[in-house]
């Protein structure tokens, strides 16, 4: 089974930064959230980025029928031994916001020399053409910078403001969405699976 352009697929997120960050990527594509078809979101139980994608991809093809993209994503710092990784959407607890989650990182990250606040954005991107599918297309992007001392801009979400990006010498939150989409660890897995599916 092939994926074709105008195809329509379901993407297993219910984050809307990251809806509107791949709709404006996969514009060739009929991205439709999987909130229309009123499916729970899957539980993350994999300890991996790339097992937590596959298990959201899956659940969303299963309900729906039809292929399922899922992303997992988040932030790797050096200095924590690669948390908050995994659990970067809930590291301050269940429910935790955007603010808790980058209030939390910069309470651990106090007292850490620059040199050492090196980190990356990780993600994970997963197309299942059927809930069976046994040779799911799998792309990865990661983007490279350091945590800040504090929040700065109001673009993006998650940790973007307090994400330092050295080759433009902003934090994420500062970026266009055109810019960032161009250079972030998303927009770059984003570009790879575009790739992939030209070739099933």
């Amino acid at each position: 089974m092939s994926v074709s352009d105008n195809q329509k697929i379901v993407l297993a997120s219910g984050n809307q930064g990251k809806i509107k960050e791949i709709q404006a990527i996969l514009k060739q594509y009929s991205i439709v959230p999987q909130s229309q078809f009123n499916i729970e979101e899957a539980e993350e139980t994999g300890s991996t980025f790339v097992e937590n994608a596959i298990i959201k991809a899956r659940n969303a093809s299963l309900h729906c029928h039809l292929p399922a993209i899922a992303d997992d994503s988040g932030l790797v710092v050096d200095a924590l031994n690669g948390l908050p990784g995994v659990i970067s959407a809930r590291y301050a607890g269940a429910g935790a916001s955007d603010q808790d989650n980058s209030d939390k990182l910069l309470q651990q990250m106090q007292g850490i020399a620059t040199e050492q606040r090196s980190a990356r954005f990780v993600c994970v991107i997963v197309l299942m053409r059927h809930a069976n599918d046994p040779l799911p297309v799998i792309a990865q992007g990661v983007w490279e910078g350091q945590i800040m001392t504090a929040p700065v801009g109001d673009n993006g979400f998650g940790y973007d403001p307090v994400f330092w990006v050295p080759t433009h010498n902003k934090a994420s939150a500062e970026l266009s969405p055109e810019i960032k989409n161009s250079i972030s660890h998303r927009g770059q897995a984003l570009r790879l699976l575009t790739e992939s599916i030209k070739h099933l």
